[in-house]
C-alpha cells in the first residue's frame, strides 16, 4: 500500500527489499507496512479466509490436508538480492541499468536488511556460536579467516573463543559497518577487516589455522559462494587446519502441494478470463523457495549430494545424482522438494543443523520443483529419477537444474524431463 492506495505492476517493495518486481496487488504492502508483519501475510490471510488444501480421494484413501505454514520468498544468508530501502529515482534507475548480475550480488549485501534476517535466524547463528565457543581449545592463540564476514558476527565469536587474530573478508559495502561494529565492541586490535574478493586479495599472513564461513545458499549451492571458500582453503589453510562447517548433505523428497501449485503455476491458465498459459511454462521452470509443511511430504527422502569441505573440489559442485524414494501414504505428488544439512564434525562434540521441513525454520527454507502434471501414488510405490545441477553459463551464480523422473504406479505412470533455473 503506497499512500493509502494499493500498488500494482512494477514498483519498489520496501517490505521485501526488492527493486522493480511485479507486486502481488493485495499482499505486497509497500509503504505503510506494519513493523510486526512478516513475509507470511498471504497464507495467513488464506487461512483466515477459510482457504484449505483439498486433496480429493484418489482411490488410495487420499485425505484432506490443512493449509501449510505461511511464507513468502525472502533473501537468504549470503546468497540473495536486496537493495536500498528507499524508492529509486530516475538517476539510480539509469545506474542500475549498467550493473551486471555480479554487481547486484555484491551490492545486495550492503543493505542491513539481509543481515538482519540472517542474524535473526537462530538455528543458523546459534549453531555457529555453539560450534565456536564450545571449542575454545581449537581457537585459542590461532589465526582465523572469516570468508564473507558480513557484519563480523563470526569473527567476533572467534575472538570470544580466544583467537589470536581474525581476518574477515567481504566484497560488499556492509564491511564498512562491520568495522564500526568491531570497534564499538572493543575488538579492533583482534580483527582486521578487508574489503575485496578472496580470489583477488592478499592476506598479511601466509596461512591460517581455521576458516569460518556461512556460505550456504538456497538449494545449498545457489550463488556459488562455496567456490570462494574452497579457493581460500587451497590458498591459506595450513595442513591439518579446520573448516567451520566441514560437511553438508542435500536431500530430495516429494510432496502434495495442490493449492500452492494452483496459485503459482496453474493460475496462468485463466487470469480474469484470459488465457496466459505462455507464462505458466516460465513459472514452472523456476524453483520456488518457500516453507513446506511437513504434513505434505508424501515420500521418504534420498540424499543427492554429499560435500566434505576438506577434500571436495569445484568440479564436485556440478553433479548428477540418481534418487529412489518411496511413497509413505497414498496421495498425489505435485512437486519435489530439496533441503540440506550442515555439520561441524572436526570439533570435540559434533553438531549441525537441518533445513528439512520437519526441522525448525531457517531463512533457507526449502526449494520446491513443481511438476507439470501430478502423479497419483499409492503407499509403498517407488519414484525413481535423476537430478542434475550445474552453474548457469551466462551467470555462474545461478543454477541450471534438471529432473528426470520415472514412475510406474498402479494409478499413474510418468516418464518426464524438466529443466529449471534457480535465479
Amino acid at each position: 500500500e503506497v499512500n493509502g492506495e494499493w500498488c500494482s505492476g512494477v514498483c519498489w517493495c520496501r517490505k521485501y527489499k526488492q527493486q522493480q518486481v511485479l507486486c502481488d496487488v493485495v499482499w505486497c504492502m509497500v509503504g505503510n507496512t506494519n513493523s510486526n508483519s512478516t513475509p507470511t501475510d498471504r497464507r495467513q490471510y488464506n487461512n483466515m479466509s477459510g482457504t484449505k488444501r483439498n486433496a480429493d480421494s484418489n482411490g488410495c484413501n487420499g485425505t484432506e490436508k490443512d493449509a501449510p505454514p505461511p511464507t513468502k520468498k525472502m533473501s537468504d544468508g549470503g546468497n540473495a538480492t536486496t537493495s536500498d530501502d528507499a524508492a529509486p529515482n530516475e538517476q539510480s534507475s539509469k545506474k542500475n541499468d549498467s550493473l551486471t548480475s555480479k554487481d547486484y550480488y555484491f551490492d545486495s549485501y550492503s543493505h542491513h536488511g539481509i543481515h538482519e534476517e540472517m542474524l535473526k535466524d537462530q538455528v543458523r547463528t546459534r549453531t555457529y556460536q555453539l560450534a565456536i565457543l564450545n571449542n575454545k581449545h581449537l581457537f585459542e592463540g590461532k589465526i582465523i579467516l572469516d570468508v564473507g564476514c558480513g557484519t563480523g558476527i563470526l569473527s567476533m565469536f572467534a575472538v570470544q573463543a580466544g583467537a589470536a587474530h581474525v581476518y574477515g573478508v567481504d566484497c560488499s559495502g556492509i564491511i564498512e559497518s562491520a568495522k564500526r561494529i568491531v570497534k564499538d565492541n572493543g575488538m579492533e586490535d583482534k580483527i582486521t577487516l578487508i574489503k575485496g574478493k578472496i580470489e583477488e586479495i592478499d592476506l598479511p599472513v601466509k596461512e591460517v589455522d581455521i576458516i569460518v564461513s556461512e556460505w550456504m545458499g538456497y538449494f545449498l549451492l545457489y550463488e556459488s559462494m562455496l567456490n570462494t571458500v574452497l579457493h581460500a582453503r587451497d590458498k591459506w589453510l595450513k595442513p591439518g587446519g579446520v573448516i567451520f562447517p566441514d560437511k553438508a548433505v542435500m536431500y530430495i523428497s516429494a510432496l502434495e502441494d495442490e493449492q500452492m501449485k494452483f496459485e503459482r503455476i496453474d493460475f496462468w491458465e485463466n487470469v480474469y478470463g484470459f488465457n496466459m498459459s505462455v507464462l505458466k511454462e516460465a513459472a514452472l521452470k523456476e524453483p520456488v523457495v518457500d516453507i513446506v509443511d511437513p504434513k505434505h511430504i508424501v515420500t521418504s527422502a534420498d540424499h543427492i549430494l554429499n560435500i566434505d569441505l576438506n577434500t571436495c573440489t569445484e568440479k564436485d559442485l556440478s553433479f548428477s545424482s540418481p534418487f529412489r524414494i518411496q511413497a509413505e501414504r497414498s496421495d498425489y505428488v505435485h512437486a519435489f522438494v530439496a533441503y540440506f544439512e550442515c555439520a561441524f564434525t572436526n570439533i570435540h562434540k559434533p553438531l549441525g543443523f537441518s533445513t528439512s521441513p520437519q526441522s525448525k525454520y531457517t531463512h533457507w527454507k526449502q526449494t520446491i520443483f513443481y511438476l507439470s502434471e501430478p502423479m497419483t501414488v499409492c503407499e509403498g510405490e517407488e519414484i525413481t529419477g535423476t537430478i542434475t545441477c550445474k552453474p548457469n553459463v551466462g551467470n555462474v551464480r545461478d543454477l541450471d537444474i534438471e529432473l528426470d523422473v520415472k514412475f510406474d504406479g498402479s494409478r499413474s505412470k510418468v516418464d518426464t524431463h524438466i529443466e529449471y533455473r534457480l535465479r
